[in-house]
């Protein structure tokens, strides 16, 4: 899991220019799958057959992109003007190494010395942040980066601590590389593996999969918010990595079906695999426009709590995400 992990992070992949994540997926799944499509929209859907046919049709899906940056404006003197592709924090980018079309850069804004008193306490505005390239003028710039391209952050994985690792880009490709996990083993029932696209900037891809694939149970695999700092009191911790995979019963997008939701509870408590879910309604995942498509379909959720979620560091335990596959492959099982 380690290994497929380290290197689905460190694959560019913000939303709307997934390809790189993509490629690299189909090669890893072109020996073990049924069919392979990919869709107008980007998605990848990779269908395996099982043993058997499952009761309902079953898919399961982990989207591809990630959070970024994307270029809005060259000045005349080399720097560029962005936006976020998805949501960032704009607290935590200051400084931090981003690469556009694999040239590195760092997103700056004037120095701490040069601030206003009244300035310190404010968090910067974007209007007043760039990303510095090297360049010197507009036309250097230009012979490296256009208008609309897309960066993303340094891609540097840490291993650390008591089975903790530092990466970008965990959200989502937790998902990924535990479905890649599934796709290469035999299965007891036959499943459709969606790798979305476009999950951060309004769960887009997941729309057009669904109606491809028309699932009556669908398992999202993501990561999710842990609040575990010391800040934080009580419930407002939310979850925090170490402590198992979570279990969702309701996001900011999604009520999830509560059979599967004490199915897979169940399937954790019998199995010797720790739980735990969240204690706060916020978020949401592709499981909020699945549920919706054509006739509907029965959603649950399985995630990796994350801290620094949508940062340039999340951090999350890779004991968790082995507990992901291990629930994952006990409720094909049951189905």
């Amino acid at each position: 899991m380690l290994e497929t992990l380290r290197k689905l992070c460190t694959l560019p992949g913000p939303s709307g220019a997934e390809n790189a994540v993509r490629e690299y997926i189909i090669s890893e799944v072109k020996p073990y799958a049924d069919e392979i499509v990919e869709d107008p929209m980007g998605n990848l859907l990779v269908t395996k057959k099982g043993a058997r046919e499952p009761s309902k049709k079953l898919m399961f899906a982990a989207h591809m992109d990630e959070v970024g940056v994307i270029v809005t404006g060259i000045t005349d003197d080399g720097y560029l003007k962005f936006d976020f592709v998805g949501g960032v924090d704009r607290r935590v980018t200051i400084g931090k190494k981003v690469y556009i079309n694999d040239h590195p850069g760092v997103i700056g804004m004037k120095a701490f010395h040069l601030v206003e008193a009244s300035e310190r306490s404010q968090i910067p505005k974007l209007s007043s942040m760039y990303i510095d390239i090297g360049a010197t003028s507009r036309e250097e710039a230009e012979k490296l980066v256009s208008l609309g391209d897309t960066g993303v952050f340094d891609p540097a994985f840490v291993e650390f601590g008591n089975g903790m690792v530092k990466a970008r880009a965990i959200d989502d490709r937790v998902g990924c590389a535990v479905m890649l996990k599934l796709i290469k083993k035999p299965l007891p029932v036959d499943a459709t593996f969606a790798f979305t696209v476009q999950e951060e900037v309004g769960c887009r891809g997941a729309n057009t999969a669904a109606f491809s694939v028309r699932p009556e149970i669908a398992i999202i695999l993501e990561g999710t918010t842990a609040a575990d700092m010391p800040s934080q009191k009580g419930t407002d911790k939310v979850c925090a990595p170490g402590k198992g995979p979570v279990i969702p019963f309701m996001d900011g997008g999604t009520v999830y079906n509560r059979a599967l939701f004490e199915k897979l509870r169940d399937l954790a408590v019998a199995n010797g695999i720790p739980w735990q879910t969240k204690t706060l309604i916020s978020g949401g995942t592709d499981a909020q426009a699945i549920q919706r498509v054509a006739g509907g379909a029965r959603v649950a959720a399985i995630s990796a709590a994350v801290r620094y979620i949508h940062s340039p560091a999340c951090v999350a335990c890779v004991e968790d995400m082995e507990n992901i596959l291990r629930l994952a492959r006990l409720l094909t099982e049951t189905l």
